[in-house]
């Protein structure tokens, strides 16, 4: 927008410079061209100049023989014996208002006392003046002849509202094509700019129609919502793109079910299978007990990998068609809390928090679930007997922010951002104190990962002092919130 109004002044700028040059160039023509016609009037009117009587009504005749249909000639005196210019003769007649009205824009411009004075050179300029009948007249030249008499002066003028005067005697900017083409210029630049601010406007309510897509907010379709004709099939091809999310959603949803499915039943008939083989091995047998360890093995593995796809797509789906509102996060922290604390107090694993009251986010509530489930159980994995887990609810920059925070070994600078990346793990002999008979795959931090950022939150890890990982998540919060203190839940 910022190069249009650049542009837009721009180029009336450059343009009228040259039609400002041209029509001085043409001025500079014109003029020269009326000298040249002063001179030889002052030539051919010398001999009856001269005389010491001059005959009027011989001079009046000369005077029409110069003059034109348009050019107007007069003939000026000043005598020896009198100060200032007279009016002898002009062609064709004009009224006296005129004459003197004439003879004082010449007095004021100091054209008659530099003649009065010198009586010498030919100036030609463009004077304009208004004449007592309202009509806009421009004085083209003033030649001066010496004679016995006294200094004459051969004034010639036309009116300014021909072609060839229409600038003479003013700014360019003050001509009327130029005032034309300015009322026309400034026409259509109101057109652009009112023809920008619309599509502006519209693409602003696509905008703002979008994210209420996204985040399953009420207030209809793209083509309810847009009023630009020329965006008509745009929106339609929105809205179109919509449905095919909100179906591809569904399929994968669907997708995800029936595959967990279709894979979980092999799974439980080799399982169901492998019991008698179990029975039937020797206690002897150390290959064959070796054996069958390997398939159990294998198959809690491709268990947890069926589980972790299907979980895959079904955080896929939700990414793309999930609906958002209000989540009660202080509500919601402290239930997952209370779910995991029994399992984790049987390895001695205290959880200590401290939760803020009515702390709301605009978010979708099963995506923030799996986000905390995920970080509580990512900081149970990595700490040991005895050890306790912080987790801390607040309002920091008017955003909604949780810590969850460990006591294992935490991660090397290196790695501290490649925790997030699917399929990366990290776990040195130091932490798997409580992940004993565990399959990690690398995707709980990926997942929480993806889905804060999906709420447009934030999460990043820092390791703590002396040791341990601390994980900050910040969501954005339906409300500034202006709340009551916060309150203390465990130590």
């Amino acid at each position: 927008m910022t190069l249009v109004a650049l542009f837009l002044l721009a180029v009336p700028l450059i343009v009228y410079e040259r039609l400002s040059a041209a029509d001085e160039a043409q001025q500079a023509l014109l003029l020269r061209s009326v000298r040249e016609q002063g001179r030889v009037m002052a030539q051919a009117l010398a001999p009856l100049l001269a005389a010491p009587r001059p005959d009027l009504p011989q001079l009046s005749q000369v005077l029409a023989g110069f003059a034109g249909d348009l050019t107007s000639v007069k003939l000026l005196l000043s005598p020896v014996d009198r100060p200032g210019f007279f009016y002898v003769a002009s062609w064709p007649a004009v009224p006296s208002e005129q004459i003197e009205a004439e003879r004082e824009e010449l007095d004021r411009e100091g054209v008659l006392g530099r003649l009065a004075s010198t009586c010498a050179g030919d100036l030609p300029f463009a004077l304009r003046y208004q004449s007592p009948g309202g009509n806009d007249e421009v004085v083209t030249s003033v030649t001066p002849l010496q004679t016995q008499s006294g200094c004459w002066a051969v004034v010639t003028s036309f009116p300014a509202g021909i072609a060839a005067g229409a600038t003479l005697g003013r700014p360019y900017w003050k001509s009327p094509e130029m005032r034309i083409a300015a009322m026309f210029y400034l026409g259509m630049i109101l057109l652009v700019f009112t023809t920008f601010w619309t599509i502006r406007r519209g693409l602003r309510r696509f905008a703002e129609r979008a994210n209420a897509i996204r985040e399953r907010r009420p207030g209809g379709s793209f083509a309810d919502q847009n009023d630009v004709p020329e965006l008509a099939d745009v929106a339609d091809e929105f809205d179109r793109m919509v449905e095919v999310l909100a179906a591809s959603a569904r399929d994968i949803r669907r997708a995800a079910e029936d595959n967990a499915h279709a894979f979980k039943t092999p799974i439980a008939v080799i399982r169901q299978s492998l019991e008698p083989l179990k029975r039937a091995v020797a206690a002897d047998n150390q290959r064959g007990l070796r054996a069958v360890g390997l398939i159990e093995s294998s198959l809690d593995r491709l268990d947890g990998l069926v589980a972790s796809a299907r979980h895959f797509d079904e955080t896929t789906a939700d990414l793309i068609d999930t609906p958002r509102g209000e989540v009660d996060l202080s509500r919601l922290v402290a239930r997952l809390i209370q779910a995991h604390a029994d399992a984790l107090a049987a390895r001695r694993i205290e959880i200590k928090s401290f939760i803020r009251h009515r702390v709301a986010a605009f978010a979708n509530e099963e995506m923030v679930e799996t986000v905390i489930e995920n970080l509580l159980e990512n900081a149970a994995s990595f700490s040991p007997e005895g050890e306790s887990i912080g987790v801390r609810l607040e309002i920091r920059n008017g955003m909604a922010e949780l810590l969850i925070g460990d006591s294992g070994p935490g991660v090397t600078a290196e790695n501290i951002d490649r925790i997030f990346d699917r399929y990366f793990s990290y776990r040195p002999a130091a932490g798997e104190a409580g992940s004993e008979g565990q399959v990690h795959f690398g995707i709980g931090l990926w997942v929480a990962r993806r889905n804060v950022e999906a709420l447009g939150g934030t999460i990043r890890a820092e390791n703590r002092k002396p040791h341990g990982l601390l994980l900050r998540v910040r969501l954005p919060l339906t409300e500034p919130a202006r709340l009551p203190p916060a309150t203390r839940e465990g130590d």
